[in-house]
């Protein structure tokens, strides 16, 4: 454990080792990725995605291991034990900075399928990073406003079309797909912006979600809802990388989803597109609940 040096160089021996990591596996995945774009045979590709599954997982376990070097993070987390590996996983969980990815990935890893988080098209130009969510077929979305579209109506619906064909390879092989149901990170700035309703989160978008299920719904054990919570105020990235994060709080609990919720038409059938609505809603009261009650208590337990 380094945590007992000068917090910025905490910080500079995180990255450094980040940065590391990252170099070794997405050279990796480039060699196994060629045969993916110069031969893209079903059968083969079906091989090939897997071995790529295993690099991503071993790559996370490097993060883990820089972050165990480099923490000294005590975790309070519920609800990990039962889960299965060799499932299908749609997952949702509250966002509100760059450290929830790593805290995902490190508590999931190796105990449901990789996570394919849905990604922001304008971020496959950052260099290394790109090519390697590209390669493990995360989703890339445009993330267009409401008034961007009204003034490009042509671009009305390609994050479906995106979404709907990234699913359809998740069907081949074990996958949890990843959805940051608010679109954003959480500030206090979009909160009042918005005028939410939650206390602590943003409000929920729902039509990834319908899409996911209309597209794999049939192949999802279940919907894993994850609350994350940083008893000492949200982290930015280069607090967590200088060993500044020394709490946090993770919640997991497994939901069976709605037989009515699989199949439907959440762009053209407005009954349908309410019933979603109402039930990410609902599950949005529940976490802001649960967050409110994080807050107020002390840790229980820590792993």
């Amino acid at each position: 454990m380094l945590n007992f040096l000068p917090s910025k160089l905490v910080g500079v021996i995180a990255s450094f080792l980040l940065f590391v990591n990252i170099l070794f596996w997405v050279s990796i995945l480039f060699v196994f990725s060629i045969p993916k774009i110069l031969l893209p045979w079903p059968p083969l590709l079906r091989i090939i995605n897997r071995m790529l599954h295993w690099i991503g997982e071993n790559w996370i376990a490097g993060n883990s291991g820089w972050m165990w070097l480099t923490q000294k993070t005590q975790w309070d987390v519920q609800g990990v034990d039962g889960l299965n590996y060799n499932g299908w996983y749609l997952v949702v969980s509250n966002h509100q900075s760059w450290v929830d990815i790593l805290v995902m990935q490190h508590l999931l890893n190796r105990r449901i399928p990789l996570l394919k988080f849905f990604i922001k098209r304008e971020l496959i130009k950052v260099p290394l990073m790109g090519f390697a969510w590209w390669a493990l077929d995360y989703p890339f979305l445009y993330r267009h406003s409401s008034e961007y579209l009204k003034q490009h109506p042509e671009q009305q619906g390609k994050d479906f079309e995106a979404t709907r064909k990234a699913c359809e390879k998740f069907a081949t092989i074990p996958t949890s797909v990843m959805n940051f149901l608010e679109g954003t990170r959480f500030t206090k700035e979009k909160h009042d912006k918005q005028k939410s309703e939650y206390k602590f989160l943003l409000r929920p978008k729902s039509g990834g979600l319908a899409l996911a299920l209309n597209v794999l719904g049939e192949k999802f054990n279940s919907m894993l809802d994850i609350t994350i919570v940083y008893p000492d105020g949200i982290p930015g990235f280069w607090d967590f990388l200088c060993g500044k994060v020394k709490r946090i709080t993770v919640r997991m609990r497994t939901i069976e989803i709605p037989q009515h919720l699989l199949q439907g038409d959440y762009e053209g059938d407005p009954a349908f597109r309410d019933t979603m609505h109402k039930w990410v809603q609902k599950l949005w009261q529940e976490k802001d609940k649960q967050m409110q009650k994080i807050l107020k208590c002390p840790l229980s337990s820590s792993i």
